[in-house]
């Protein structure tokens, strides 16, 4: 019944936007954080949350790069259903935007254009010296237990840690995108991460959709909710 409503639901939308977070990529391989299976629930000898922070990257770089190569970088990863599906409603003019807290690259890959990544990306990596960029790839292989650039420079993956802003570009074009859509999927998430999560706020079309194994906060505020994978969901809709 949930899937015939939601079916409704995108057959009358006329802009759609999706919001997803890290459920919407385990069903290609990457592991969630907050489930209880996730990341963040992994024994370390530090926290993800520290490791994965600003200062923690300045301050112990090589323990920072052993722990992103094990865990951050899933370059076997390929986009699953639901990545196919949002991409193809972009091609059909009905999805205005994607806004991922994921930082994989998959929506790109499945074929979406308009993508808003908040919390940057594994694909994108600079020097912090002479801000030369480099490929994932050079971040996996590079020899020593820190990348460095030819200057001699640190190189940095252009993903947001922990005491980071976001992107304000990035931001102006989720929050506008959100704005404009008349129906807005949120699939994957925890909504627990601010401020992304905030960005829901801006919201004012007619319908608000939910799609995520445990319950949110937001559960209470959407027109429709459904516990199941992400995937399976799109996947099932015209």
């Amino acid at each position: 019944m949930a899937y015939e409503e939601l079916a409704r639901l995108v057959t009358e939308a006329k802009r759609m936007v999706f919001f997803g977070g890290a459920g919407v990529s385990t069903e290609s391989g990457i592991p969630d954080f907050r489930s209880t299976d996730g990341l963040y629930n992994q024994k370390y000898d530090r926290p993800p949350e520290e490791i994965l922070s600003h200062t923690f990257f300045m301050r112990r770089p090589e323990e920072f790069y052993r722990f992103y190569r094990d865990k951050m970088l899933p370059l076997d990863a390929r986009p699953n259903a639901a990545h196919l599906k949002l991409a193809q409603w972009e091609a059909e003019g009905k999805l205005i935007g994607v806004v991922t807290q994921n930082i994989d690259g998959l929506h790109q890959a499945a074929g979406s254009k308009k993508v808003f990544e908040l919390h940057g990306s594994i694909h994108r990596n600079y020097c912090m010296k002479c801000r030369r960029f480099y490929p994932p790839e050079y971040i996996r292989d590079a020899p020593g237990t820190v990348p460095r650039c030819e200057c001699g420079g640190l190189i940095k993956p252009d993903v947001v840690l922990y005491e980071e802003g976001l992107d304000n570009d990035v931001v102006t074009g989720a929050v506008r995108a959100i704005a404009q859509a008349d129906l807005m999927i949120v699939a994957g998430t925890s909504l627990t991460v601010y401020p992304a999560a905030g960005l829901l706020q801006y919201f004012r079309g007619s319908h608000l959709v939910l799609i995520n194994r445990d319950a949110t906060p937001m559960d209470r505020n959407c027109d429709l909710v459904i516990r199941d994978k992400v995937g399976q969901v799109l996947s099932a809709l015209p």
